[in-house]
């Protein structure tokens, strides 16, 4: 979550020379990973070539409606997703990205003042990382479908939000359903060779494609997206075709999560929190002192103990880590989280 200090005039988004650093690391990143896929990138504002840029992509409900960023991973490192075994697999694992404030299509980044100097976390940059962190996949980077002031994410596709993305979460909004039809529309365009099928609505649903699977991340602000997820569980195992689609997720990621809202920056709700452990998916939750340290909100840190603790109580497969504990709290750090996770 951005955190802005008012001007007469503007909203100045504040930084420091170590984003300049950041920049620098990404670049090499970028390098790194257009020479193994093939992809052109010119310094560090450019877009790569070979990622694919996927406009206004339907949901279950043609009002909800994304434009997704596609990067298909190199032929010679389709492996498995999680990092944790080598074993080849057929090259149909997903990792869908929902990124925080300010984070746009590195274009529309440049054309904004107070979005310019953070480029290096555009859409495209980041799906680079992706690719490096996560060999062998295919990245998706979701973008939120409303931006106000150019700042503020609102994933109001996902989870009822206002004008800043402050979610107002519910057990029933069909964040579930869209990121399912969402996926399946946006492979569907890009033409790969084992898309989701379409929703029918049917009690018994055919198979979803062989070696289909999926990791959900969210960063900052898009982390409401998977909160929601979480409160969607229970009703969502009631139906046979979004059931097969959670059965074939295999990991959460929560990157430092925020959002402008006075509470509920992390699930507390024990019977929710009950649900995502006995799914089985594997847990990741990283954070830094940015949002977990910060005194003026200090709910954030109480509620990140409170879910991390009730998930472990839960036996939940749960990990977590505070980057950057012996620095002093900054929005670059909070940006580098998607680098160290």
């Amino acid at each position: 979550m951005l955190q802005v200090v008012q001007s007469p005039h503007n909203l100045v988004f504040m930084g420091s020379i170590r984003s300049v650093v950041a920049c620098l690391s990404l670049a090499a990143v970028a390098r790194k990973m257009t020479a193994a896929t093939g992809q052109s990138v010119s310094g560090t504002s450019a877009a790569a070539a070979g990622l694919l840029r996927l406009t206004s992509v339907p949901g279950y409900d043609h009002n909800r409606v994304n434009d997704v960023l596609l990067l298909r991973p190199a032929a010679e490192t389709q492996r498995r997703c999680d990092n944790e075994t080598q074993n080849l697999q057929d090259g149909n694992d997903h990792v869908v990205f929902f990124p925080g404030d300010i984070q746009n299509f590195q274009q529309e980044m440049a054309l904004q003042p107070d979005a310019a100097p953070w480029q290096c976390w555009s859409l495209e940059r980041v799906g680079l990382t992706l690719a490096h962190r996560f060999p062998g996949c295919h990245i998706w980077v979701i973008r939120a479908s409303q931006m106000y002031l150019h700042k503020f994410s609102c994933y109001q596709n996902f989870v009822e939000s206002n004008l800043f993305g402050a979610p107002e979460h519910s057990a029933d909004y069909g964040a579930i359903r869209h990121l399912r039809a969402l996926l399946g529309h946006s492979m569907q365009q890009a033409g790969l060779p084992n898309p989701l099928p379409p929703l029918s609505g049917t009690s018994t649903p055919g198979p979803l494609p062989a070696g289909f699977s999926l990791t959900i991340v969210g960063f900052s602000k898009g982390c409401v997206v998977l909160n929601q997820i979480v409160y969607e569980l229970a009703g969502a195992r009631a139906d046979p075709e979004l059931q097969l689609f959670l059965d074939r997720v295999s990991a959460l990621y929560w990157l430092d999560g925020g959002h402008p809202g006075g509470s509920e920056t992390w699930v507390t709700d024990k019977c929710a929190l009950g649900e995502l452990a006995s799914s089985g998916v594997a847990v990741h939750a990283h954070v830094t002192p940015y949002e977990v340290r910060d005194p003026m909100r200090a709910w954030v840190g109480r509620e990140h103990r409170h879910f991390i603790k009730t998930l472990e109580d839960l036996g939940a497969r749960v990990s977590h880590k505070l980057h950057f504990e012996d620095e002093p709290a900054s929005i670059d750090n909070h940006f580098r989280v998607i680098q160290e996770f």
